[in-house]
This record gives C-alpha cells, sequence and structure tokens, in this order.
C-alpha cells in the first residue's frame, strides 16, 4: 500500500509510471523523512566511469551553442538543420531571464521567446539539447540575462544565498520548468543535461561558495529538472571554486588553451569524462576596438584533437546571431567599461546572416572523418540582397511630446523609475552662476550622456572612455539636460551586482550637488508615430520612410554614413550603430521584412536635415576610434 500511494504521488508530480517504478527499485528499503527530497528517476545520459552513457550506449557530446533570442523565429529551423549538417549530435542553449520576466511575476514564452518551441524544433531535426537555465549566463547579454527590475532592491546582492535574491530565482525556475521539464529525455524530449548555475569559480566573491552553489543546485532539482545529468562549467583555473561535490563539471576554454585546459580537467576530476562544455571558437566585438577574427586552422586542429580522444565537446558559438534590441551587455575589468556591439557574429563557423564560412566546411569535413559518419547535406542559403539608397526626409525632435516626468530631489536610477531599456533625460534648473569651465562630475554614470544647456550640445560624458567628468559655464536659471544612454549593462563579475543604468549617485557643478530633477523615462521600445514633418531636425531626432521590395531576403544595413542611435524596421528594433566602429552595419532578416512597402525609423543622436541609409550584401566593418568622435559643441 505504502508503494502503491508513493507512486500515485510521483505520477501527480508528472514523472511516468516507468519512472516511478524505478524510483521504488532503487530506493529499496530506505524510508523517505518528510523533509528529504524524493530521489529522482534515472536520467538518461549518465556517468558510466570515464564515458558518458545515453541509454545504456556510450555517448559523446557533439554541440554548437545556439541562441533561440539571437535568430528570428522564421530562422530557427535554417539555423538547426545547418547544426545538424556539421556532423553535430548536440544543441547548447542559454535561457534569458530577462526576456521572459520582463516585469516581476509576468512572463513571456510567445513567439520569438517560445523556448520550449526552440527545443520540440531540435529533436525534430535530429538534435539532443543541453539546457542552460541560468538564473545567470553571461553571454554578453545585458545584466547576465537578470531582469533589471531586481536592483531596484538597493540591497539586493546578485549571485548571492541572500534570501531576497533566491526568492524571484525559485519563483522564476518553477516557472520555467513548467515549458521545460517536460522535454528532458526521461520523458521523451531531446534536453540531456542541464548546467548549475554558470561558470561560478570566475565570481570573485569572500562568501561561503558552497552554501549559494547547494541552494542553486536544489533551486533546479526542484524545478523538475532533476530527472536530466546536471553539471557545472567554469575555466580550468575555477574549477575548483565553481563545482560543486557529486555533479559532473566541465571546462570551458579558448583557442590556443586546449592542451592545458584538458589537462587540468583531467587532474581535477581524473576519473570523469572529458567534456569542453565552452570551446571559444571566435569572440565578440566592443565599441571602438577592432573586429574580432580569429585562427579557424587553429581551432579546427583542436577540436580535432578533443574529438579523436574521444572526449565530449561545445563550440560557443556555432552561430552567434544578433544581440536585437538593447540587449548587448559589455565587458569590465582593466580596460574598463566595454559595452559590445549589436552584433553577435561571434566569426563563427555560421555567420550572423546565417551563411556557412569556410571553417564550418573544414570542421565538417574533419567530423565525418574522425567520426566515420556521413553528416546530412548542408542546407542552401539564399544570396543576400541589396537594397538601393532610401533617404529619410520626415523626422521629429526627440524633445517633442515628452512623456510625463517623475519629479525626484536627486537622480534615479533607470531600475528605480521601473525601466529596463533605452534612454532616460534629467532636467533640472540652475540656481546660480558657475565659474568659467567649472566641472559637471557625476558620482557614477552608467554608460552614455549627452548634456545640453537651454537645448544646445555642450558636450558628452562617456563610461567607456573613463570619463565622468565635463567642463561646463553655467548661468542661472539655464535649463540643463542630461540625455543618458543605457548602452548595456556589466555581464560579467562582481560589478553585475552595482550595475543599475542611467545616473547613479550625485551629480555636482563646482562642487555643488545638483537637487531638483525632473526624470524622463524614453525606453523606445517603439519610435514615435506622430509628429514628423519635412523641415529637418536639430539635435536628437527620428527619421522615417519607406523601402519596397519585390522578394524578401536577408540584408545588412549600411549605417557608416550615421553618428550613434538605433534603427528599427517595422516594429522590429534591430539594434545599435555608433560611427566609432568596429560595426559599420546592421543585420536585417529578410523574414522581418514583406513584399511591397516596408517602414523603417532610425533614431539619431546628431540631427540634421535628412539621412540615409542602404542595404548591402555583406556586413560592414570600420576602422574603431577608441576615442569619441561626437559633434563639437
Amino acid at each position: 500500500m505504502m508503494n502503491q500511494l508513493f507512486t500515485r504521488e510521483l505520477v501527480r508530480a508528472g514523472w511516468s509510471a516507468v519512472a516511478a517504478a524505478s524510483i521504488l527499485c532503487n530506493a529499496g528499503n530506505v524510508v523517505l523523512a518528510q523533509s528529504e527530497v524524493a530521489p529522482s528517476p534515472p536520467t538518461p545520459l549518465m556517468v558510466d566511469g570515464s564515458q558518458f552513457k545515453l541509454q545504456g550506449k556510450p555517448f559523446r557530446i557533439l554541440s554548437g551553442e545556439v541562441e533561440y533570442a539571437r535568430i528570428p523565429r522564421a530562422d530557427w529551423r535554417d539555423r538547426l538543420r545547418k547544426v545538424r549538417a556539421l556532423g553535430l549530435n548536440t544543441i547548447t542553449i542559454y535561457v534569458f531571464w530577462d526576456l521572459h520576466e520582463p516585469q516581476p511575476g509576468v512572463y513571456d514564452f510567445h513567439g520569438q521567446n517560445d523556448v520550449a518551441e526552440f527545443v520540440r524544433e531540435a529533436q525534430q531535426e535530429g538534435l539532443y539539447v543541453v539546457l542552460r537555465p541560468g538564473p545567470y549566463v553571461c553571454a554578453e547579454w545585458d545584466l547576465g540575462g537578470y531582469p533589471s527590475w531586481l536592483l531596484k532592491d538597493h540591497a539586493m546582492l546578485l549571485r548571492s544565498a541572500q534570501e531576497s535574491y533566491l526568492k524571484p530565482v525559485r519563483r522564476w525556475m518553477k516557472r520555467l520548468g513548467e515549458e521545460l521539464a517536460a522535454l528532458q529525455a526521461s520523458r521523451g524530449g531531446p534536453i540531456i543535461a542541464v548546467q548549475v548555475e554558470n561558470e561560478y569559480g570566475s565570481f570573485d566573491v569572500k562568501e561561503d561558495r558552497g552554501d549559494y552553489m547547494r541552494k542553486v543546485k536544489q533551486i533546479v532539482i526542484d524545478s523538475g529538472f532533476g530527472e536530466s545529468l546536471l553539471y557545472t562549467a567554469d575555466g580550468g583555473d575555477e574549477e575548483p571554486k565553481g563545482s560543486l561535490p557529486g555533479v559532473f563539471a566541465a571546462v570551458d576554454y579558448g583557442t590556443g588553451d586546449s592542451d592545458r585546459s584538458v589537462a587540468q580537467m583531467k587532474a581535477f576530476r581524473p576519473n570523469a569524462p572529458v567534456y569542453a562544455a565552452e570551446y571559444w571558437d571566435g569572440w565578440f566585438d566592443h565599441w571602438g576596438e577592432k573586429h574580432q577574427l580569429t585562427d579557424g586552422a587553429k581551432q579546427e586542429a583542436e577540436i580535432r584533437s578533443v574529438i579523436e580522444k574521444g572526449y565530449s565537446i561545445n563550440l560557443y558559438m556555432i552561430h552567434g546571431g544578433t544581440s536585437f534590441g538593447w540587449m548587448n551587455g559589455a565587458n569590465s575589468g582593466d580596460a574598463g567599461y566595454q559595452p559590445d556591439v549589436s552584433s553577435y557574429d561571434y566569426d563563427a563557423p555560421i555567420d550572423e546572416a546565417g551563411r556557412p564560412r569556410p571553417k564550418y566546411f573544414a570542421l565538417r569535413k574533419m567530423i565525418a572523418e574522425v567520426t566515420h559518419t556521413t553528416p546530412p547535406p548542408v542546407p542552401d542559403s539564399a544570396p543576400l540582397m541589396t537594397l538601393l539608397a532610401v533617404k529619410l526626409t520626415e523626422s521629429r525632435s526627440l524633445w517633442s511630446g515628452l512623456p510625463k516626468s517623475v519629479h525626484s530631489s536627486s537622480p534615479l536610477s533607470m531600475e528605480d523609475v521601473d525601466q529596463a531599456y533605452g534612454y532616460i533625460l534629467y532636467r533640472t534648473k540652475i540656481a546660480t552662476d558657475s565659474p568659467k569651465d567649472a566641472t559637471l562630475h557625476f558620482d557614477a554614470l552608467h554608460s552614455y550622456a549627452r548634456v545640453y544647456l537651454d537645448g544646445q550640445l555642450a558636450g558628452v560624458v562617456d563610461r567607456r572612455l573613463g570619463q565622468s567628468e565635463l567642463n561646463l559655464t553655467a548661468k542661472a536659471g539655464q535649463q540643463l539636460d542630461l540625455l543618458v544612454e543605457n548602452s548595456g549593462r556589466i555581464n560579467f563579475t562582481t560589478n553585475i551586482r552595482g550595475e543599475r543604468a542611467g545616473i547613479v549617485g550625485d551629480v555636482k557643478l563646482n562642487g555643488a550637488v545638483l537637487h531638483n530633477f525632473e526624470i524622463v523615462s524614453l525606453p523606445l521600445n517603439e519610435p514615435p508615430s506622430e509628429g514628423y514633418s519635412a523641415t529637418g531636425c536639430v539635435g536628437p531626432c527620428f527619421y522615417r520612410g519607406g523601402f519596397t521590395v519585390s522578394k524578401v531576403g536577408d540584408t545588412f544595413l549600411n549605417t557608416a554614413s550615421l553618428g550613434k542611435g538605433v534603427v528599427w524596421v517595422n516594429g522590429h528594433l534591430l539594434g545599435r550603430y555608433w560611427n566609432v566602429g568596429p560595426m559599420g552595419s546592421l543585420f536585417l532578416p529578410g523574414a522581418w521584412l514583406h513584399e511591397g512597402v516596408n517602414a523603417i525609423t532610425v533614431m539619431d543622436l546628431n540631427g540634421g536635415k535628412e539621412i540615409e541609409v542602404r542595404g548591402d550584401d555583406h556586413p560592414t566593418y570600420l576602422d574603431p576610434k577608441p576615442e569619441s568622435t561626437e559633434p563639437k559643441a
């Protein structure tokens, strides 16, 4: 009778009758206390000595990292088929918490955010899935995937055992489990492994690491993912700090570091399979720095060596795609604040537009030779299209029809006013005359500000360049406008804990703290639809127009002649452009176009009579300009 009741409870919890019976068989005569967690059903992917076994047979993970959020939904299947045609058997994916819970308790798993559909399509294309649910993902994504509203609580400690942090994590992970737990291999789905946290060994804290990681592991299990192989992954030097006893540990490393990193993993867990959970086969770009190109021949040799030894590997990235909208992150280290560009091409085997590069075909040939298998044919890629230059002659000022402001004695961050992305305006009146070339000082600027006096540009302050001050001569009664962009929150290191956007702290003029601000949120989720004219525009402006296509296709919008801003096409926010380089274009997916007239809107901070864009059949790269190229005040 006891066994019947136990089986009924397991089935009610969502496990199959077979899995429940297996638990009972494995449990033997063990009696579980009410406070103990019932054991998970057997996972189909298991560690057996120095190898993995799947359904009882030796298995090697040959994976490529792809992200559903960086690929238009209409193109998901094309990218998955190209991963399979490379000769891989698995994809690895992050889940981005900020996309799915934009407000506390408000969830979005529809359309582009339907991660469960992405997983199902992977299975339909013959691919297993390694799931990385976070809650922290890094990924060169704004705040490492955390929703910014967490930081509205100024006492919040991200990635800690603090209960006020773990409570929303539990809620989120439980909701994610409702979407994805049923897609584990134990229930007939493709998910074979689930990561516990992400590179926690690189998170430099003095707190009890084990306490936090044990709690995250339990949250992963409680969310329904305990039926899969759980694992951690860190760089070889950090594995002891980021792993857990009894949980499989993988290693992450980049081109040129394979032998050393694999040796470190084998020394750390000598009797376990070797799994390179991230092999960085490219790199990402920062604004104002050179475009990253990597050594494809070296990568092919290192990947060959790993596979020939029977080890498992995940190519990060196999296809990078695009950090559409405002979603790019930023690095932080010895070089300071380094915001990422919107392109996440990564010099990956499959380029940003989904076209296989020469390194793709070299890897495909090598994998077929080593594994003695014949991969499926490579799907055709339609040629990229070009668009004739489009003049955008209708414009309106950003200053026209500003939303309602919030009054505050001191500056508030974006999070404080329930804003996640975009721009925020701080407006105040100068109380007294300042001396000539007085100093306007920001305690902390996150991340980029244009400073205006009575509507005239007075200068720029750029966190990327280590700036926090501007010489400013102001008179009593003048209107001071501080237009601040969130250029991308840091996604790595403990700096994420204080990574609120906008102005953080006080603003001082000649040492005196400024007060009485009117604060205007400008999230720019969509451009304004009214108020445009053909009379030209000064300062930050929106420009709109249309272009006609007879047949849709992918293209790259050339932005090399523009200043700094963002672009929407048919309501889709493509991302950011900036003439400091290295990117001089934005990827425009054909899936977001339609035959006939398509609408385009550009927001440019520089303004002018009109602007012009065109579509190229290739991306454009600019010579990077480390220093600012903003217009002179």
